[in-house]
């Protein structure tokens, strides 16, 4: 099974940025589309952001639209997630995987999820 590696989380205050990245030596992500997830304290996995293979399409879920942007490197083999303005709701552990589809942004069921990054944002 694919494991990706995502990091870059940590403690921000509110208004603050971070960038997380997700990246794997198992396998070439190039010709998979890709997708962040996110998961907080006795809440559900929610879409947050998902890209094409090639990178010229994205799309984003209603609560980061214009916050967040995602981006990737197939020569990196990395896809990464630059969050803005964050606000204590974003608070959740963060994860990557692939994804069927873009909009909506969904991953198959099988997924494996790993560790994620935890991303805490303060008032």
């Amino acid at each position: 099974q694919l494991q990706l590696a995502e990091s870059g989380g940590g403690l921000v205050q509110s208004g603050g940025s971070l960038r997380l990245s997700c990246t794997t030596s198992d396998f070439p992500l190039d010709e998979l589309a890709m997708g962040w997830f996110r998961q907080a304290p006795g809440k559900e996995r929610e879409e947050v952001s998902c890209i094409s293979p090639t990178g010229d399409d994205a799309n984003y879920g209603d609560s980061v639209k214009g916050r967040f942007i995602i981006s990737r490197d197939n020569v990196e083999n990395t896809v990464w997630l630059q969050m803005t303005s964050l606000n204590v709701e974003d608070t959740a552990t963060y994860y990557c995987a692939p994804v069927y589809s873009l909009e909506p942004c969904r991953a198959p069921e099988f997924t494996f999820w790993g560790r994620g990054t935890q991303v805490t944002v303060f008032s």
